[in-house]
């Protein structure tokens, strides 16, 4: 059988797109509707609507949580949960490096890209151009309907990827307040910010564990904050000091999403079946370390092993093993309720908004109900063992 391995060649300049049908953060018309999410499809560039606030509660085997968002000048966004769950293909980061939602401690201050939740269900509407509520009351968030998240990030994170820092200002150990400018590419980007020292902060120089009396002005840190919804800009949980204690961080992150990944499998869309040749196509969903779709063209001589006894040992081609999953990307029984085959071709595919750009053909030997267009599955190179995972991670016999 021949394996097939493409690359997306060189792409033609963008020609210019229409203005958006939907509303954005940055739309000057309030009254567009926001975009509504089809099932089984990726949403468009910038369609997602910013929202930030501190995290303190979660269910991480269901990806739901809890934020207390951020106070802003909009009425009704006075310290109020809003209560939300990832997409499937949403993307979690923490400390620069993908991550599952049990990474994160509670009380961390995140930065987050929502949609609605469907029309039938939500609290507030638009009327004349203005927000307002439903059921007559303004006390809930104006942002509680924004219950579908495509992103979340902590505050390192967050900067990090837009190239930021913090360049510190002035310490007063005696008063634990820190004053801090942020800067993007060496630049000012506004004034200097006020934030509270604790003494439990933790603070990371090299490879060792520091004290505050290791921070100084004129150094450029990155810091996790909490309670920065309650007083002033926040507490100061963790600081980093210099580039080294950074990169351990996100290598010690990278680590344990790649291990996380691993041992439950990589996530997709199924996109397309030829129920003739028993091939399922699957998208691969964002959020994943790029590292482990290398692994996808490795050969391996095992066998995938029952239940898919019909690839035998001596069967070089690179293979893997697929596991039909729910929103929340739980399998049921991901040892027993599996079949696959060979890989036949690993394309590159337009990034979209959840997407990784990634996409196989599997041939299996056999169909399972779930691998039907627009389903979720997760798929295991025959490189890594499908292994039993805890209980509670099983939705098996939850129904």
């Amino acid at each position: 059988m021949t394996f097939l391995c493409t690359v997306s060649q060189a792409q033609e300049a963008p020609k210019a797109q229409p203005a958006p049908q939907f509303r954005t953060d940055d739309s000057t018309d309030k009254s567009l509707p926001w975009f509504e999410l089809i099932d089984g499809e990726f949403p468009p560039e910038n369609s997602a609507h910013y929202v930030s606030g501190e995290l303190f509660k979660l269910d991480h085997l269901e990806r739901q949580f809890t934020l207390r968002g951020d106070r802003n000048d909009v009425r009704g966004n006075s310290d109020y949960p809003i209560d939300a769950a990832m997409l499937p293909y949403g993307s979690i980061y923490y400390n620069g490096a993908p991550a599952a939602l049990k990474d994160i401690p509670l009380g961390t201050h995140l930065h987050g890209w929502f949609y609605e939740r469907p029309e039938k269900d939500r609290i507030w509407t638009i009327k004349g151009g203005r927000v307002v509520a439903k059921n007559n009351t303004n006390r809930q968030s104006t942002d509680i309907d924004f219950t579908r998240c495509l992103r979340l990030e902590d505050d390192f994170s967050y900067h990090a990827r837009q190239n930021q820092v913090w360049k510190i200002d002035e310490v007063d150990l005696a008063e634990k307040k820190l004053k801090a400018t942020l800067e993007q590419g060496g630049k000012p980007t506004g004034e200097s910010t006020s934030f509270d020292l604790q003494a439990s902060t933790t603070v990371l120089q090299g490879k060792s564990f520091g004290s505050l009396t290791d921070i100084k002005p004129g150094q450029r840190v990155q810091m996790n904050l909490t309670w920065a919804t309650l007083f002033g800009k926040g507490r100061i949980t963790t600081i980093w000091l210099d580039e080294e204690s950074r990169k351990l961080a996100t290598t010690r992150q990278l680590e344990r999403h790649r291990d996380d990944i691993r041992d439950r499998g990589l996530p997709g869309f199924v996109t397309a079946v030829d129920d003739k040749k028993r091939v399922v196509t699957i998208t691969f969903f964002d959020g994943v370390d790029p590292a482990l779709f290398k692994e996808l063209p490795l050969p391996s001589p095992k066998p995938l092993g029952w239940p898919t006894q019909e690839y035998s040992a001596g069967n070089m081609s690179p293979k893997g093993n697929i596991c039909v999953a729910r929103e929340c990307l739980m399998t049921y029984d991901q040892v027993n309720d599996r079949k696959g085959g060979n890989i036949l071709k690993i394309d590159s595919v337009p990034r979209q908004p959840g997407s990784s750009g990634v996409q196989i053909q599997v041939q299996c030997g056999i169909l399972l109900e779930g691998f039907r267009p627009k389903k979720i599955v997760r798929f295991f190179p025959a490189t890594w063992p499908v292994i039993v995972l805890p209980k509670e991670e099983g939705f098996y016999g939850r129904e």
